[in-house]
């Protein structure tokens, strides 16, 4: 084999399809009806990611009783709206709402409690919420958020028939309005018109995945498997991501990050190495010495 060819080939090389994940119904909060795609069964396959929700939902009753007041301690957790509005207050004095498609990136690092409650708005409620673990060096971080309007996240048409909403990530040079994220993440809302094909670089050694919320496709070059909403696509190594759509359009979100590699005590909305970490962090919420003064 020609050596150029060779490097050429491996440098190129798009990521397999290693696993396909279906969505399955779920309750949390104070009684939500969702769809989560993978969560702590899946841990440590999407390292350093943790989570991903999906609540989507047609009837009020499925989402009104939302997340009452409830602790964080050593993720990020990421939301994103479709449609309609969930609206949050912490207990570090913000209150607001992240709208139709708004992002709200919160890192709970050392601790923050609050609360969110989904809304309609003409009827309709949805979106995502997303966990981003955070490694042993940053799990005690002072909290932060990063709240993005729509019209704040660009979108790129790198291809005709193709959009790419980029929330996080850099796509022909244009970045996204997240930025400074430990994960060195990649957050790509992804639209597809009919029979249109889309390919994206991806770090060596970053774990890739995308799910579909919309109409169909393949992520297989091979014409392999379709796929279609509330599928989740896990990739293989690689060195980029390709997608086709159907004759019906294809929507997904696309996410990448670096690993972290370290071990996970996870319970609840806390998320830690130990499970010494763990109790400490309880019992601090108990004691009402869970919020820490900012370092």
């Amino acid at each position: 084999m020609n050596h150029n060819f060779f490097v050429l080939f491996i440098m190129t090389q798009v990521r397999a399809v290693e696993r396909v994940l279906r969505a399955y119904p779920t309750v949390e909060g104070a009684g939500v009806r969702l769809h989560r795609a993978f969560g702590s069964y899946e841990v440590p396959q999407f390292d350093p990611f943790l989570m991903l929700d999906d609540f989507r939902a047609p009837r009020p009753e499925d989402y009104l009783a939302g997340f009452p007041t409830h602790p964080h301690r050593g993720i990020e957790t990421v939301t994103y709206m479709l449609k309609g509005s969930v609206k949050h207050k912490d207990s570090m004095g913000n209150a607001g709402s992240i709208n139709a498609g708004d992002v709200q990136w919160m890192t709970a690092g050392s601790g923050i409690i609050h609360s969110e409650m989904p809304k309609p708005v003409k009827g309709q409620m949805g979106g995502f919420q997303l966990w981003v673990n955070l490694p042993r060096s940053h799990k005690m971080m002072d909290p932060r958020y990063q709240e993005i309007t729509h019209n704040q996240i660009p979108a790129v048409s790198p291809i005709k028939g193709t959009t790419i909403r980029v929330i996080c990530g850099t796509v022909q040079a244009v970045k996204g309005p997240v930025r400074d994220i430990v994960a060195d993440p990649e957050y790509f809302d992804v639209s597809l018109d009919p029979d249109a094909v889309f390919s994206h670089p991806v770090k060596e050694g970053y774990t890739a995945f995308a799910y579909v919320i919309g109409g169909e496709g393949t992520f297989d070059q091979n014409e392999g498997y379709p796929v279609n909403n509330r599928d989740l696509v896990l990739f293989g190594n690689g060195s980029s991501i390709w997608a086709r759509s159907s004759g019906r359009g294809f929507r997904f979100l696309f996410f990448s990050g670096k690993p972290i590699h370290e071990p996970v005590a996870w319970r609840g909305p806390i998320v830690m190495n130990t499970s010494d970490e763990l109790r400490q962090a309880f019992l601090e919420y108990e004691e009402g010495t869970f919020i820490k003064k900012k370092a």
